[in-house]
């Protein structure tokens, strides 16, 4: 074999190892770059999705990990400072994902110990798409979080600026799944 040839196949071999190796976030409702489903849309301000937040499910995190932090943020809402659509942390080291409908603090179905603090709308918990009528398509970004803490010193009022400060103070490495949705 060639030395170019052998060059070639050792980086391809290399970048499928780091791919299998990489931490990643996955759901059953959202794909990459796609548009985002009715389900998991916003119910108000002109939106009727069911504001479901999606199932969510990660592997390979690092192995110093203590505890994961997941938010979800628009870029593209017109605020100037984007919108954060939900901000759940303290998720322990030992969860590998989030049921559906997780981001409903009524539900009782984000893993116990963690914390949902405060959106953009106000409150605490998932709230989904609902950009303008005719804006262009936005993108949500759903940012998981390995931590090397095992819990952040915030709670539910703590708003998501400050989240993200404690976040990228402790930071580990992050995984993200875009999605996009307009109206």
């Amino acid at each position: 074999m060639q030395t170019t040839q052998l060059l070639v196949l050792s980086s391809v071999l290399l970048a499928n190892l780091a791919r299998a190796d990489g931490f990643t976030l996955r759901s059953a409702q959202l794909q990459e770059g796609k548009p985002i489903a009715a389900e998991q849309v916003f119910n108000g301000f002109g939106c009727q999705g069911e504001n479901l937040s999606p199932a969510l499910a990660w592997k390979h995190a690092p192995a110093a990990t203590k505890s994961f932090a997941l938010t979800v943020y628009d870029p593209d809402a017109p605020t100037g400072s984007g919108w954060w659509h939900w901000v759940i942390f303290n998720i322990p080291a030992t969860v590998t994902g989030l049921e559906k409908n997780a981001g409903d603090p009524q539900s009782k179905l984000a893993p116990p110990g963690s914390v949902q603090s405060r959106t953009d709308f106000g409150k605490s918990g998932y709230g989904g798409p609902c950009p303008p009528v005719g804006d262009k398509p936005h993108h949500y970004q759903f940012t998981l979080y390995a931590l090397k803490t095992d819990k952040l010193p915030l709670d539910e009022n703590t708003p998501a600026a400050m989240v993200g400060y404690y976040l990228h103070q402790n930071l580990l490495k992050k995984t993200v799944l875009n999605a996009t949705y307009a109206r």
